[in-house]
C-alpha cells in the first residue's frame, strides 16, 4: 500500500487517488508501523516461541517454581531469625521478658 524499501508496492500511483484516501492510507501505515514497533518491543516472537515449545515452557516453569520456593524459604528463615534475635533482646523486660522466657524454654525443650 505504499513504499516498501524505496520501491512502490502497487502498480498505480498514490497521487491518482483522492486526497482523503491518501490521507487514510498514510494514517493506516503509521498505525501499522506503531503496531510493528510495539510487537518488537514486547518481544512477541520470544513469547510465541515459548508457548509453542512445550519442553522450553516446562523447563522455564520448573526453574521459576524452584527459585520461588527457595526464595520464600530463605526469606522466611532470615525474617524469623531476625525476629527471634530482636525478641531475645527483650528477655530482661519485666512483663514481656517472662513471657518470652517461657516461649524460649518451650522451644529449647522441643528442639
Amino acid at each position: 500500500m505504499g513504499e516498501a524499501g524505496g520501491t512502490k508496492s502497487k502498480a498505480y500511483e498514490v497521487d491518482e487517488h483522492p486526497f482523503e484516501l491518501r490521507h487514510e492510507v498514510k494514517r493506516l501505515n503509521e498505525r501499522l508501523d506503531k503496531i510493528a514497533d510495539s510487537l518488537e518491543k514486547s518481544e512477541f516472537k520470544d513469547i510465541l516461541e515459548n508457548y509453542t515449545n512445550p519442553k522450553k515452557r516446562i523447563v522455564t516453569n520448573l526453574m521459576a517454581g524452584i527459585s520461588r520456593g527457595l526464595g520464600l524459604s530463605l526469606g522466611t528463615f532470615v525474617i524469623l531469625g531476625l525476629l527471634g534475635y530482636i525478641l531475645s533482646l527483650f528477655l530482661d523486660v519485666p512483663v514481656i521478658g517472662e513471657y518470652l522466657g517461657e516461649i524460649k524454654q518451650y522451644i529449647d525443650a522441643n528442639s
